[in-house]
């Protein structure tokens, strides 16, 4: 039975080591990104938007991050689809589409947060329309990228994984040093104390 928990205990002490690690590969690739293209984080063709706002719940939930997909046609889009568009210079939006608008040689989005009342006050010009939003979210996970970018984060992600090595060579010297001595006090030969008259 100890032998089984113990199995248990190593996997699962493996599986969350191993997620640990991917989670702070996916954090360092997105900064890396970032600072490489000056401006939004892009993966494969993708940009990642942090959500700032709960309009879009709760299929997005506040300070989750978004993969959007910029280009192409941004007349194509029909009813249902969700776009990220600018609404001033300074910010963008992540809202459904309830209705499109022809006026001219202009197409027209109404659109709307899927948590709001009312449709938004007024509607999106295609050529504002940056991107359509891909349905691949990662909830919460822009409060960290947020701070990932900053100038303080920037620094902790440089040394972060210097620590994080140094603890786990650490740790596996300690519990290599540990097996060692385990092994030496049972393989020790037993000292047979009982004593032999002299003739």
């Amino acid at each position: 039975m100890k032998k089984t928990f113990k199995t248990i205990g190593k996997i699962a002490s493996g599986v969350i080591t191993f997620t640990l690690f991917l989670a702070l590969i996916f954090m360092v690739v997105i900064v890396i990104s970032s600072k490489a293209s000056g401006g939004e984080p892009q993966v494969f063709g993708y940009q990642l938007k942090t959500v700032l706002s709960g309009s879009m719940e709760p299929d997005i939930k506040t300070g989750s991050i978004i993969a959007v997909k910029p280009g192409g046609d941004m007349t194509r889009f029909k009813e249902g689809d969700v776009i990220t568009f600018q609404e001033t210079k300074e910010k963008l939006i992540t809202h459904r589409i309830v209705e499109i608008i022809n006026s001219g040689e202009h197409v027209m989005y109404a659109t709307k947060g899927d948590n709001n009342a009312s449709a938004d006050s007024s509607p999106v010009l295609s050529e504002n329309v940056v991107a359509q939003y891909t349905g691949f979210t990662v909830p919460y996970a822009g409060y960290f990228t947020d701070f990932a970018t900053s100038k303080n984060g920037s620094l902790l992600l440089l040394i972060l994984p210097g620590i994080l090595l140094l603890i786990y060579s650490g740790f596996t010297i300690w519990r290599a040093l540990a097996d060692i001595e385990k092994n030496i006090k049972t393989s020790s030969p037993t000292i047979d104390e009982t004593t032999t008259p002299i003739k």
